[in-house]
């Protein structure tokens, strides 16, 4: 990317990654919507506070546990989901050092388990302390790495004597 580029018209990050658990769409889609317990189910969360809420809608402050350099991370999102379509839609509204962040979460049937997949598109700011190239890569490897968290919490919760190790 050339130094030249002008804030704001840098390429957005991309990332697309999805698993496999061996539960039912309903067991998936129920475990992994509700927030409040995202600090159990995610390793990066250490707090969850629902600002606002309705039956599919969700605005909360998400604080992670301190980084590297011991600083703690906190924005606030917005969560609308689709219960008939199983898709939920998500964005920063406090951004901090993305212009923007737009998450989708779909769950889709597949054989005796679910597909749940994770499409997230964002933009660095110009003064972040990484790119948008570095944090799609931080993104893409977290991601496989909380998904698969995710899986076997899932399917432990789901009596899948395989996960419940």
């Amino acid at each position: 990317m050339s130094s030249t580029t002008e804030p704001g018209t840098q390429t957005a990050g991309h990332t697309d990654n999805s698993i496999y658990i061996d539960a039912p769409i309903d067991h998936v889609w129920q475990m992994t919507n509700d927030l409040p317990t995202w600090p159990d189910l995610f390793t990066e969360y250490a707090e969850v506070e629902i600002l606002e809420s309705t039956d599919t809608y969700f605005k909360f402050r998400l604080t992670m546990h301190p980084d590297e350099n011991g600083k703690v991370w906190s924005w606030v999102s917005e969560r609308t989901l689709d219960p008939a379509t199983h898709e939920v839609t998500a964005r920063r509204v406090e951004p901090g050092p993305f212009e923007f962040m737009d998450i989708r979460w779909t769950y889709a049937p597949e054989g005796s388990g679910t597909r749940m997949r994770w499409i997230q598109d964002f933009r660095m700011r110009p003064q972040a302390p990484i790119d948008t190239e570095g944090m799609t890569r931080r993104i893409d490897g977290n991601s496989k790495i909380q998904m698969g968290i995710i899986k076997e919490k899932v399917e432990a919760a789901a009596g899948n004597p395989e996960s419940a190790r």
